[in-house]
């Protein structure tokens, strides 16, 4: 299962390189459910790769003048203090026996894993009913409305330790108008600063295994370079819709598997 596990990080980066977002939904699961890592610490491990991965992504987007500056920093920075707070605080205070009653338990795992397919499930459907993909950079929000959506993002990425493109992307193009490939090169440097730095609260709360860590984040990176290479020719609604099916059908396995096994 562990050689599966180590193919199929492989494909966390190439998703993250194609569709921008998915890295995470990709990755708890593989560790939770292929290396047998508790889904506190899998959520942790996640943030390392999925934020390691999307920096590499964000210099390549850079360079393809794909990644909207200004909503990118305007939604990011008040969705990174949201994630490092829920990541530093809220997380480690959870019980690990959250509801009990005789024919009832409901554990922090359960609580997390199910919450998270839940969030997929609801930001798959946004993207596949928005119908129109515009080819524009996005349109021009107040910063305090995209400070509002940024820290709403942050508080629920932080919680499922996601690095949150699964959210994130459908928030730019539903309350931004922004194109998919522009929400992909922006939802990339959000999901670095973001991974990256809501991981330092649970370096400070946990014990890391740096040699795995790397090792499988080094996979990922390999795998993103790929995918955003694939991407040049690919229509963007092809991309969306693509997207919005993946995290639907991993958020509706996540949740039966949770729920009946």
């Amino acid at each position: 299962m562990e050689m599966i596990g180590y193919i199929s990080l492989f494909f966390v980066g190439l998703v993250l390189g194609t569709l921008g977002g998915g890295g995470s939904i990709l990755s708890v699961p593989i560790l939770v459910y292929l290396f047998s890592i508790d889904a506190v610490m899998a959520s942790a491990y996640s943030l390392f790769i999925v934020g390691t991965t999307s920096l590499v992504g964000t210099f390549l987007k850079l360079n393809a003048q794909m990644v909207n500056l200004r909503i990118g920093f305007t939604f990011g920075l008040p969705s990174l203090i949201a994630i490092f707070s829920t990541r530093r605080w809220i997380i480690p205070a959870l019980p690990e026996v959250i509801v009990q009653t005789e024919g009832f338990l409901l554990s922090k795992r359960g609580l997390i894993l199910g919450f998270f397919s839940m969030l997929m499930i609801l930001a798959s459907l946004t993207l596949l009913n928005k119908k129109n993909d515009p080819q524009s950079g996005g349109e021009q929000h107040s910063s305090i409305f995209l400070v509002f959506i940024g820290m709403l993002t942050g508080l629920l990425t932080g919680f499922v330790g996601a690095g949150g493109g699964f959210l994130i992307i459908p928030a730019l193009v539903y309350f931004t108008n922004m194109c998919f490939k522009s929400a992909v090169g922006t939802t990339l440097l959000i999901i670095t600063v973001n991974s990256l730095l809501g991981f330092i609260g649970d370096v400070i709360n946990y014990q890391i295994n740096w040699y795995f860590l790397l090792s499988i984040t080094g996979l990922s990176v390999v795998g993103i370079l790929v995918g955003i290479k694939t991407t040049v020719n690919v229509s963007t609604q092809t991309l969306r819709r693509s997207f919005s099916w993946l995290i639907m059908s991993l958020g509706t396995w996540i949740l039966f598997r949770e729920m009946f096994y």
